[in-house]
């Protein structure tokens, strides 16, 4: 029953308009690799190729209102995966059940439309399967032919995953986690012959980056992303600290973004990391891989916003998985109580979510966050220079504008330190802009009035500019054209 619950919970509440704007860039790059005008840095490896070919062919089979079902079931089954195996022998009380669901709903909008869901997908398949696999371990081992079939499947999938998402890295750790543990456990049981098949099994998951063409830049591409995520060279510190999602929940809280969810986010993820130590000091445990992963998720939540994502359905199978005695202690003599609370909770959450369902737009696009009538306008009216814009435009515009090449988009691993910083520089010195704009050839820029408030600097500065005009407005973006453009491509306002 919880399985069923949580599912369609996590379904259902997945159903809401494609808010993550990387999500475009990708479509874009399925049908054309996309950089922009501005320099890239080298190497440039597309480390999310098979996950654009996926969603692009959804997206041409009917648009945004599939391709936003399409990410319901992908999390959903997530989190179907990762709760499945840990079911206890009892499952837990309604009220328990209900708890899930409520922080379910709560952090919603982080089921996007993300690759991160390709890589929780992998490992969700990893958590059902090497931990039994592991528990086949005998003399003939390598040679039932399911066995060797199976592993080969792996390999096959860990080489798929490899071109999905940086976060592939995950699988090899994982598996490393699951024979590490099994050693422990049946180590003396184990021939030495099958503990080094084993560890070479784990080592050749590492070394699947190299049977793609990127090699070794895709083998390392995980590395920079961790640099680009904690910030651990100087290089790598603007992108920690200037990308929302890459600061911690303890920043955003402190700067009073997002202050409830950014609280709620703490709080699960400091109590999810004082269990996991709880349980991995206990000299028996029996679920080792699973406060492990609940460990590692957890600190990875801390650093960063973003990761919290990684430790919702980790936390999720963490509670399933409750010994019975647990549940007994706290709800054996409330279980009328508990049925009914949890009767309630699930019932208001279903009318919060059909609520919501009104404010969407049945086209499924965020127009709060991507420029789609500017995009427009700015389609019929083209410009001869160069145009700046927001990164969280970017995407957009190269998917419905293929002809116009953009200042920046989101994939920030493809940019330097000096030109991120550059370019967060333009939203504190206007003047900054205004100069360069002169020496780089812009001549057209496209910014978010609400949501992103950062740019208000700005856009005020080329209001009162004699060179700039707004030629383009509506309630989320406006479009500047310099004087330069509107005397040699005249347009209306």
């Amino acid at each position: 029953m919880p399985l069923i619950v949580v599912a369609i919970c996590v379904a259902l509440f997945a159903v809401f308009p494609l808010t993550d704007t990387d999500i475009w860039w990708h479509l874009a790059c399925a049908r054309e690799w996309v950089t922009t005008w501005t320099p890239v840095r080298e190497p440039v490896v597309n480390v999310h190729a098979y996950f654009q070919q996926v969603v692009a062919f959804v997206y041409a089979l009917g648009g945004a209102p599939l391709l936003v079902a399409f990410k319901a079931v992908s999390w959903s089954l997530v989190f179907v995966l990762f709760v499945r195996p840990f079911k206890a022998s009892v499952e837990p009380p309604s009220v328990g059940v209900a708890f899930l669901a409520v922080l379910a709903f709560i952090f919603r909008y982080q089921f996007e439309m993300r690759p991160v869901v390709f890589s929780l997908l992998f490992l969700g398949l990893y958590w059902n399967v090497i931990p039994k696999l592991l528990k086949c371990v005998g003399d003939g081992f390598f040679k039932d032919k399911i066995i060797v079939l199976i592993l080969v499947a792996v390999l096959v999938v860990q080489w798929v995953w490899c071109k999905c998402q940086g976060l592939y890295i995950l699988g090899p750790l994982f598996v490393g986690l699951c024979v590490a543990d099994f050693f422990v456990q049946y180590g003396e049981r184990i021939s030495f012959k099958k503990k080094c098949g084993a560890i070479l099994f784990v080592f050749t998951l590492f070394l699947m980056p190299f049977l793609h063409q990127e090699g070794l830049a895709l083998f390392c591409y995980p590395f920079g992303l961790l640099d680009r995520l904690v910030g651990l060279t100087p290089s790598a510190a603007a992108f920690a600290s200037g990308i929302a999602e890459n600061r911690s929940p303890f920043t955003l809280l402190l700067a009073h973004e997002n202050t409830f969810s950014s609280l709620l986010m703490i709080l699960t993820a400091l109590g999810s990391l004082a269990y996991a130590v709880k349980q991995l000091l206990l000299k028996r445990n029996r679920l080792f891989v699973l406060h492990g992963s609940l460990l590692v998720t957890s600190i990875l939540a801390l650093v960063a916003e973003r990761n919290f994502v990684l430790l919702l359905p980790v936390f999720f199978a963490t509670v399933v998985s409750l010994r019975v005695d647990v549940w007994n202690r706290f709800w054996k003599s409330r279980r009328v109580l508990g049925l009914t609370v949890g009767i309630c909770v699930c019932v208001s959450l279903m009318g919060l979510w059909c609520k919501s369902l009104k404010a969407f737009d049945a086209s499924m696009v965020s127009v709060q966050r991507v420029p789609v009538g500017a995009a427009a306008w700015m389609a019929s009216h083209p410009h001869g220079g160069r145009l700046f814009n927001d990164d969280r435009a970017g995407g957009y515009l190269s998917f419905v504008n293929p002809r116009e090449s953009v200042y920046v988009d989101g994939r920030f691993m493809l940019k330097t330190s000096l030109f991120f910083e550059r370019y967060m520089h333009y939203a504190e010195e206007p003047a900054a802009f205004l100069h360069d704009a002169d020496s780089l050839g812009i001549d057209r820029a496209v910014l978010p009035l609400r949501y992103y408030a950062h740019w208000e600097a700005l856009i005020k500065a080329l209001n009162a500019s004699s060179e700039w005009r707004a030629e383009y407005v509506d309630s989320l973006y406006v479009v500047f054209n310099k004087k330069t453009l509107r005397e040699t491509y005249p347009t209306t306002p």
